[in-house]
């Protein structure tokens, strides 16, 4: 093996202990008589799957692994694997064993002799297939190729897919403009491009899963979304913000509607009732942002309830200039209970957003 391999396979793994060996048996049989590694990037499993991993890695100098802790997200892995490599060729594959790895030397093949920048395993042109998928699933495939196509500035059949390959020189052009957000890391390499990549799509049938759970859940929806969002407006504002910004309505709309019911169901004084209020809307926004806007670093068992007492803490400051400068506004000769209350829930938002996110959900 050359000191530098020709072709880096970049694996993204998630609790797949059982995959790990036979995937390896099956790469090095498909790539006979090229000059290869693998880059196992491990979004911190909790099953074995990096012990399976150094198993392998003790006989193999071709195995090796980057272990993340409090990243999640495939593209985000990808990206770190393809940048942890020197090899001038960077595959994709599932470590689920659904891609087909016998196509990996045709797609090495088609970059060398027809001057491609990316190859794609497609599951859309002829001779592919979705394998055992059912209607439901192949139709949500569809449509998500079809929305895709916003974004995009070249013609593929499948973007969703997760087996490709291409060159180095590709990956760098499109690197500065990456957005990293959940699971589409093809999708976001295109959309990435300068210029439109010239590409080539072989077909191949996606295989149904041996071992382990699939990672396909409501997330997956969302982080398709948000990627979409930050294509076409990131450059103008992050759609992290956006997001944050949703969040914050929502919770702007329940500390309004606790505020009301606290003055006139429970009889509270306005600062009792702005403080109840601005309790929930700092509960709820914790909750849901954790869940939703920092998804990929969200906090779980003790992390969740020490950055709950962190968001809380950083937000007091936040809070008591809400309570003080909404009963004042209250208190003038034209307010209102709507206008001071919303005063406050929005100088809380935007301390929320300034300050108290960027600690409790550092990475």
């Amino acid at each position: 093996m050359p000191a530098i391999p020709e072709l880096c396979v970049v694996i993204p793994v998630l609790n797949e202990r059982d995959n790990i060996a036979p995937l390896i048996a099956r790469l090095d049989t498909a790539l006979a008589g090229i000059a290869w590694e693998v880059i196992y990037v491990d979004d911190d499993s909790t099953d074995g799957t990096r012990a399976a991993i150094a198993a392998a890695a003790a006989s193999d100098p071709r195995v090796r692994m980057i272990h993340r802790v409090g990243r999640r997200g495939l593209a985000s892995a990808f990206i770190e694997g393809a940048r942890a490599s020197f090899a001038p060729v960077l595959a994709a594959i599932d470590g689920d064993m659904q891609h087909d790895e016998t196509l990996l030397p045709l797609m090495l093949n088609a970059l060398r002799t027809q001057n491609a920048d990316i190859v794609i395993g497609s599951r859309n042109v002829a001779g592919g297939g979705m394998g055992e998928w059912n209607k439901t699933r192949v139709g949500m495939s569809n449509a998500a190729t079809w929305l895709s196509s916003i974004v995009l500035h070249a013609h593929v059949s499948d973007p969703m897919s997760g087996f490709f390959m291409l060159n180095r020189s590709c990956f760098d052009a499109a690197a500065p403009k990456l957005s990293a957000i959940g699971f589409k890391i093809l999708l976001d390499i295109i959309a990435s491009l300068p210029r439109p990549p010239h590409i080539v799509e072989l077909p191949y049938t996606f295989r149904s899963r041996q071992h382990g759970e699939s990672k396909l859940d409501a997330g997956v929806l969302r982080d398709f979304a948000m990627l979409l969002i930050d294509k076409l407006v990131g450059h103008i504002v992050p759609v992290r913000f956006l997001l944050f910004a949703g969040v914050g309505a929502i919770g702007i709309a329940a500390h309004l509607l606790v505020l009301r019911l606290g003055l006139k169901l429970l009889n509270l004084s306005f600062a009792e009732a702005q403080t109840v209020a601005t309790a929930c809307a700092i509960l709820g926004n914790f909750m849901l942002n954790n869940a939703f806007t920092f998804r990929d670093a969200r906090l779980r068992g003790r992390r969740f309830l020490l950055g709950l007492a962190i968001f809380a803490a950083t937000s007091a400051v936040g809070a008591f200039a809400n309570i003080s400068i909404s009963a004042v506004l209250f208190g003038a000769p034209s307010g209102t209970w709507f206008l001071a209350g919303l005063a406050g829930a929005v100088m809380t938002l935007v301390w929320n957003y300034a300050v108290s996110s960027a600690v409790t959900w550092r990475k």
